[in-house]
């Protein structure tokens, strides 16, 4: 039997940290954040990352653990998450991920691992080096060759997956659909009960991620965004284009008003919770509780319970 484990996703600002806490403090759990962007140390505000008072003293996993100039996938997130998650198990707790990162929660519930290849060694910068020169036509076309279903898959836009596919096969000899194949067949590493949180109505979530994105202003996103800069990390980093932080990189340099940059990481941040609700109703095992006007969490909290023991959980 997989272990039991509970995962608590939604769109942004729906209040899941919150619930996340809740379940933890009753069922005598510890939270493993799933957020592709609190990962990162000096990023606490604009990445809306649970602070000490939120955490409610309960222990919180994959907050804050890496540089900002370091760049994550879900095979690096899975890989680092899973001990601790079985760590929390070995310990007779109960192991609650919280996160709208929806391709991380799918690598650590299924856990079969990644395909092979060393992304960043020596045939990913000889792939990088002749996508410069050639184009991505030639790569697609050798992928093609080598494994038609993924070349046939990937739109020839999508450089970063066509590259990874070559990486695979070249570096093991097999292709990233059979990997995919195999482990479809293979039993996922936990049984996961989902807890989604949403508004009723769209224009409530957009309110509140406004609101949200107001209060970020107001505690300093502009300072933490000038202190990462002074750090020394490169524009370029992933971690500074995460929503919040490319945007008011025009303020900085005066290129932008920062009424201007405001509205505009308003609206990326709309966009990605739509973004992120498209990606979690895919998943038909997620129990939907839906917010009114206000977000109850007393009301959550009761209803999660009453999901959790129908499942087993407690």
């Amino acid at each position: 039997m997989a272990p039991k484990i509970v995962c608590v996703v939604g769109p942004t600002a729906c209040g899941k940290t919150t619930l996340g806490v809740l379940l933890a403090k009753k069922l005598n759990g510890e939270v493993v954040s799933a957020d592709s962007m609190q990962i990162y140390r000096g990023m606490t505000v604009g990445t809306a990352a649970p602070t000490a008072a939120e955490m409610e003293g309960v222990p919180h996993h994959m907050v804050a653990v890496a540089d900002p100039a370091e760049q994550w996938s879900a095979a690096r997130y899975a890989q680092t998450a899973i001990p601790i998650i079985d760590d929390i198990l070995a310990r007779g707790k109960l192991p609650i991920l919280v996160g709208g990162t929806g391709l991380w929660l799918d690598a650590v519930v299924k856990g079969h691992g990644f395909a092979g290849g060393h992304a960043g060694g020596a045939v990913r910068k000889k792939l990088q080096e002749r996508l410069k020169t050639e184009g991505i036509g030639p790569l697609l076309e050798e992928l093609r060759r080598a494994d038609p279903a993924s070349a046939e898959r990937l739109h020839p836009a999508d450089e970063k997956r066509i590259l990874r596919a070559l990486e695979v096969y070249l570096e093991t000899g097999k292709t990233i659909t059979a990997h995919n194949e195999e482990t479809k067949r293979l039993p996922p590493r936990y049984d996961a009960v989902w807890l989604g949180l949403q508004f009723a109505d769209r224009a409530d979530m957009k309110a509140l991620i406004d609101r949200r994105v107001d209060r970020m202003v107001e505690e300093g996103l502009l300072d933490e965004v000038r202190a990462l800069l002074r750090s020394g990390l490169p524009r370029t980093a992933t971690a500074m284009q995460a929503i919040g932080y490319k945007e008011f990189l025009g303020v900085l340099d005066g290129t932008a008003a920062e009424a201007e940059a405001i509205e505009e990481v308003k609206l990326r941040s709309r966009q990605y919770a739509k973004r992120q609700l498209t990606w979690l109703r895919k998943n038909r095992d997620i129990h939907w509780i839906f917010w009114e006007k206000e977000r109850d969490f007393a009301r959550a909290l009761q209803i999660s319970t009453e999901i959790l023991t129908a499942a087993g959980v407690c």
